[in-house]
């Protein structure tokens, strides 16, 4: 009942005036037959409703940040993740956009079993999965076209893994630098596979330490 992964692009025009909406709601646009979370679900569970794609990178329109209230897009997060080493690396992500880059990127939970503010529980509402990690690969380019021709052996790949707990905070967002390859590893997913294999290798292989 939550996102595999969420994957999206961030540049300036994403970044507008539009007010957060706060509508959180099922999706309705999810096939008949599958089991739609509803927006109560994670009340009174010590866990907060994690945006995936969070609302503050798409005001450009009321449309487009109602569109982050999806439950289809939300995680049981612990809130000192999702508040305070989650929340600063979206904030600092944004940062990057703000001086002239544009980021792809890709987040999701992994495991079952986490830790909020009433303890630790492995399911919260009608059998949602609390994830025992959130992690997120950022991929930052300066602006321009023609983006995948653009990235090199030299382009800046961010990617972070943190437990699903409230002891995460006692770290910065940075302490929790990994390389792309240990997200595949804790995944299973192969990312970056649009980026030719000679380069995908030697940024999947680094460390962010900017």
């Amino acid at each position: 009942h939550t996102p595999n992964w969420t994957s999206w692009h961030v540049y300036s025009a994403d970044i507008g005036t539009a007010a957060r909406q706060d509508d959180f709601r099922s999706d309705a646009t999810l096939p008949t037959a599958w089991y739609k979370v509803t927006a109560s679900e994670f009340s009174g569970s010590g866990f907060d409703r994690g945006h995936m794609c969070p609302s503050a990178d798409r005001t450009s329109t009321i449309a487009n940040n109602s569109a982050t209230f999806l439950m289809t897009n939300m995680i049981p997060q612990s809130p000192n993740n999702n508040q305070i080493p989650w929340a600063n690396l979206e904030n600092y992500t944004r940062s990057l956009v703000s001086a002239g880059n544009e980021v792809y990127i890709i987040s999701g939970p992994a495991g079952q079993g986490g830790t909020g503010s009433s303890g630790y529980v492995t399911t919260v509402g009608n059998g949602v999965v609390v994830p025992a990690q959130t992690w997120k690969i950022i991929v930052v380019i300066p602006n321009g076209n023609s983006d995948l021709s653009r990235i090199t052996t030299s382009t800046r790949v961010i990617s972070i893994i943190m437990a699903n707990n409230q002891a995460v905070s006692s770290q910065a967002w940075g302490y929790y630098r990994v390389s792309v390859d240990a997200i595949e590893t804790l995944t299973g997913y192969n990312f970056l596979s649009n980026v030719p294999l000679d380069i995908q290798n030697i940024l999947e292989a680094k460390v962010d330490n900017l």
